[in-house]
């Protein structure tokens, strides 16, 4: 762990932390400002909520796409990209004369806050293998806690600068956040390595453009499907199936594929750890947004108090992703986080808006998600940072996070479904029991011998291994 201090300085991961917040506060934020945007503009609440969604659709699919673009071009120089566009939206949302155009700016601001995990990983990555370093847990945590911190932040700070500046003060904070970024990164990272000089025309085709295409209406389908299973597009399912059939052919003959297809095949692990994420998005935001309903609509609190007693899942997430990451534990989170939903499903079973202390058995129920959280979110970003080639490190960082949108979205309609109309005892309880079976389903897949217990038993391929003192 020293090794890492001293190959991950403050000026090398200060930077990569400050960007990796811009895509969790601003989704936070945003919630405060909902109502007064749509008063401005004259839309309804239905309406203003597309802000939210476009960021989500926007992140989910181009995330993959610019850790491409990053192998391609230099991870350096996408990174700084990215924080350009967040500036751009910005200086959009901050003068939009419409609705239409603060859609523009939401699309922006997720391209652009799109670039900074899956480069952020190749970079470390980078940084990493050329010291001989191994997992970097500790840095891999640090960016997953600082996400973490900024999203239960982001409700308290939204309001009070919706209620000093006005809502478009939301819009401002990303200019001199993603300016200070790019700056710091500019400064204190060291440049991408020297690429031979190739015609436009290759580098086109190392983007796998028909494969950015085919991927990003399958990602758009699936998410169309799932965003209202109450009411099922049952033809987007149709889309999202022959997509994925035709991006999966496509990418099996593709030179240089978006997604190695085969690769993927060859490598199960990693395969297992995309559902990983994916199940444990969907149990820990139907807790999240399930409890939340339940305790407003069933137990009758406001919603002031309901944000109070959901500070256990994020402070108890937090701790724990610290206590991981400077560990370096791995397979064994995995089994905790999954024993923890188990419980947490187990409890929903049984608690009730009458039941006595019923605060108090929410509050457990909270906490054991936010181990499951604080756990899992660390030994699945190590996992995939041990289990995947170096070369495609970002473009796999990024598909790790579109499969956490789609467990996120697939939630969404999980609890619509559960509740109906109103959300009473009855619905909460059919989530327990979905929630039990998505914990038992994260137990077995943590019995996985190709995840290893630490990182100390095992280390990523290194290019090449210099002193840490030739490092800035």
């Amino acid at each position: 762990m020293s090794e890492q201090r001293a190959v991950f300085g403050w000026r090398f991961t200060a930077p990569l932390m400050l960007a990796s917040t811009l895509n969790p506060i601003n989704s936070s934020m945003l919630a405060t400002g909902l109502v007064p945007i749509a008063d401005e503009f004259s839309v309804g609440p239905g309406t203003a909520a597309i802000l939210v969604s476009v960021l989500y659709l926007c992140s989910a699919i181009m995330q993959p796409t610019i850790g491409k673009l990053g192998t391609v071009v230099g991870q350096r120089r996408v990174f700084v990209i990215g924080l350009v566009l967040v500036s751009v939206s910005g200086v959009v949302g901050t003068v939009a004369p419409t609705f239409s155009w603060l859609l523009v700016s939401r699309a922006l601001l997720g391209i652009g806050t799109s670039a900074a995990f899956p480069t952020a990983m190749a970079m470390i990555r980078q940084r990493a293998d050329q010291a001989g370093a191994g997992a970097p847990t500790r840095v891999i945590g640090s960016l997953s806690i600082a996400s973490q911190v900024c999203t239960v932040i982001g409700l308290p700070l939204g309001g009070l600068m919706v209620g000093l500046f006005g809502w478009r003060s939301l819009f401002a904070l990303n200019i001199p956040l993603a300016i200070a970024a790019a700056v710091a990164v500019l400064v204190w990272v060291d440049r991408d390595e020297p690429r031979q000089r190739r015609p436009l025309g290759n580098v086109v085709r190392s983007l796998d453009l028909p494969g950015v295409v085919l991927f990003s209406g399958a990602t758009i389908a699936l998410l169309v499907f799932l965003g209202d299973l109450s009411s099922p597009v049952w033809w987007m399912l149709a889309a999202a199936v022959l997509l994925t059939a035709g991006l999966i052919a496509w990418e099996r003959r593709a030179l240089d594929p978006l997604i190695d297809v085969r690769a993927l095949a060859g490598n199960p692990a990693l395969a297992r750890t995309y559902l990983r994420q994916l199940v444990t998005e969907l149990a820990v935001y139907t807790a999240l947004y399930g409890l939340s309903q339940w305790m407003g609509e069933a137990v009758g609190l406001d919603p002031e108090t309901i944000g109070l007693v959901m500070i256990p899942l994020s402070a108890t997430s937090i701790v724990i992703a610290r206590i991981a990451s400077t560990r370096g534990w791995v397979r064994g989170p995995l089994i905790i986080g999954g024993v923890a939903v188990v419980a947490a499903g187990g409890l929903l079973l049984v608690v009730g808006s009458s039941t006595t202390g019923v605060i108090v058995v929410v509050i457990g129920v909270l906490v054991l998600f936010g181990i499951a959280n604080g756990f899992g979110t660390i030994a699945i970003q190590t996992s995939l940072y041990l289990q995947a080639p170096a070369h495609q490190i970002g473009a796999a960082s990024g598909l790790l996070r579109t499969f956490g949108y789609v467990g996120a979205i697939f939630s969404s309609s999980l609890i619509t479904l559960t509740f109906g109309a109103r959300a009473e005892d009855a619905g909460l309880h059919t989530q327990g029991l979905i929630v039990g079976g998505l914990g038992i389903l994260l137990v077995l897949l943590a019995f996985d011998r190709h995840v290893p217990w630490s990182t100390e038993r095992t280390t990523a391929p290194s290019r090449r291994k210099v002193a840490s003192s030739e490092l800035p």
